[in-house]
């Protein structure tokens, strides 16, 4: 079943791309929770981190890099990476993504 990121994914949806790959895509978060808040997200769809196999090892990897290169492209020095496992955890969009926020402190554990 198509998801928003699918579609973003697709071009039917617009959003501020800041990130562009075969293999992955990243956007700014519409409802940011600081002042820098960027979606990384795969081509492939998954739906999160427990839906990925062995074979998608250099796809998760990549999606970590990439979550250094958008914060250092974005001038963030100390910066928070976070995906969410299901509902209970917080997800709400059921494909796989990565949260780079940064641009305030953040406290530990997180509100």
């Amino acid at each position: 079943m198509p998801t928003i990121f699918s579609k973003i994914i697709d071009g039917d949806i617009p959003a501020d791309v800041v990130w562009d790959d075969a293999e992955c895509l990243a956007f700014r978060d519409i409802n940011p929770a600081a002042p820098t808040h960027i979606l990384v997200i795969p081509k492939k769809p998954l739906v999160n981190l427990a839906d990925a196999r062995d074979d998608d090892a250099a796809l998760l990897g990549h999606l970590l890099r990439v979550a250094a290169q958008v914060a250092a492209q974005e001038g963030l020095k100390d910066y928070r990476v976070v995906t969410n496992n299901g509902a209970g955890a917080g997800q709400s969009v059921f494909h796989l993504h990565l949260h780079v926020i940064g641009g305030r402190a953040l406290g530990w554990p997180p509100g």
